[in-house]
């Protein structure tokens, strides 16, 4: 995005100085680095950073108003409300397709947002190793509000251990060892000392948690929560978990209930320049004739399962729960990176910290995502290079 840069990295790139680079990123913990690290990092100039912030900050402003628990009660699904609801999402993740607006200009687009945590952890080593990899010079930082590597992971202490000890404190996943994220899990237990503990390992007791390790049981004070529901309904054969609706003696970080309020179902919530024009599918009151300038969204899926991309009418008249469906106008991401073949589409996530007592979250940090494929994510990249998950480095 920044041509200079850009030319510079290009020039000195080989494929001796790759290999090294992921090689350092896979001994953070061998053999759990499932999903694939792209060659090159995003250099983002000052005007997009802003346009972005900017766009986060009218969302924000949605989201602390005192009516958004009453106007995102419908995006939690019944079946799954859990007890004890924080007032606020801890974390929250805005993501921004790097697109072309009519004019040709460069402009970021929301694509989804969600009140849940992302590999904020494992991110701390990747933007390090990053940094010295690319020769990023220091006009530019992957951090935003001036943190840094210390503060950063400070704030995410704070955060996520509070008060605790932190052998009372866990990353709750179902079956973490399979995730594809899991190398975050084992960076967040080594920065902070915590547990990740299965769900099908949590042991209730009366109205309290616990878990086993080395022979010990431990009670479960707080849980960091990397549990997607979605994710979770897929499972077969979980046995006898713990029942969601009880009240449990835990404080959640983030609350579940958050990763639907914040989500696609606040989309059409929003009025900004920058986050597509969307609308509940059973608010639709007409279909309309450019279609294929649309793109038909589930409001309850995982990792874009379910996702139409060329809409047709029949494909609205045939949903049955309208309700959970949405209709989002159409983004054009643009080949902005420029790479050895074809050049690559780019998707930027920013990270954003809720501390106790903040009045409103604080952008922190980001990850990003390039691809060549029709749809951002691993499953439309198979087989292509300069493509996966990398980072942006924001000039100052």
């Amino acid at each position: 995005m920044q041509k200079e840069l850009r030319e510079a990295f290009n020039k000195n790139f080989s494929d001796e100085k790759y290999a090294a680079y992921v090689e350092r990123i896979e001994n953070l913990h061998p053999g759990s680095l499932d999903f694939r690290n792209a060659e090159t990092p995003i250099f983002v100039p000052k005007d997009f950073t802003q346009k972005m912030l900017d766009a986060c900050e009218d969302i924000i402003d949605v989201i602390v108003q005192p009516g958004f628990l009453s106007l995102t009660e419908r995006a939690i699904p019944k079946d799954i409300v859990v007890q004890n609801e924080t007032a606020y999402s801890d974390f929250i993740a805005f993501d921004f397709g790097v697109c072309e607006n009519e004019k040709g200009e460069l402009e970021p687009q929301l694509i989804e947002m969600q009140g849940f945590p992302t590999l904020f952890a494992f991110q701390v080593f990747h933007t390090r190793f990053t940094r010295e990899y690319a020769e990023v010079p220091s006009s530019h930082d992957a951090y935003l509000n001036n943190y840094n590597e210390e503060t950063y992971l400070q704030l995410l202490k704070e955060i996520i251990i509070g008060d605790e000890n932190p052998e009372n404190v866990i990353l709750l996943e179902i079956y973490p060892e399979l995730q594809k994220t899991r190398i975050d899990f084992y960076c967040t237990e080594n920065t902070l000392g915590l547990k990740t503990v299965c769900l099908t390992k949590l042991i209730p007791e009366g109205n309290k948690l616990f878990y086993e390790n080395n022979g010990r049981k431990i009670q479960v004070k707080r849980i960091y929560n990397r549990l997607i529901f979605d994710d979770l309904h897929q499972q077969k054969d979980l046995g006898n978990i713990i029942d969601f609706k009880h009240p449990w003696e835990v404080e959640w970080v983030s609350h579940p209930n958050w990763f639907y309020r914040i989500s696609k179902f606040t989309l059409p919530l929003i009025n900004n320049r920058y986050v597509p024009k969307t609308v509940f599918l059973n608010e639709l009151k007409e279909i309309p004739a450019d279609l294929e300038n649309y793109v038909l969204k589930p409001l309850f899926s995982f990792a874009g399962m379910g996702v139409v991309i060329d809409v047709t009418k029949d494909d609205i008249e045939k949903v049955k729960d309208p309700e959970n469906w949405i209709l989002q106008r159409k983004v054009k991401y643009a080949d902005v990176i420029q790479t050895p073949d074809i050049p690559a589409k780019a998707e930027i996530r920013l990270f954003y910290f809720w501390k106790k007592g903040w009045a409103r979250p604080v952008g922190t940090h980001n990850l990003s995502r390039l691809s060549k494929g029709k749809m951002i994510g691993t499953r439309y990249n198979k087989d292509k290079e300069w493509v996966g998950g990398t980072v942006s480095f924001f000039e100052k």
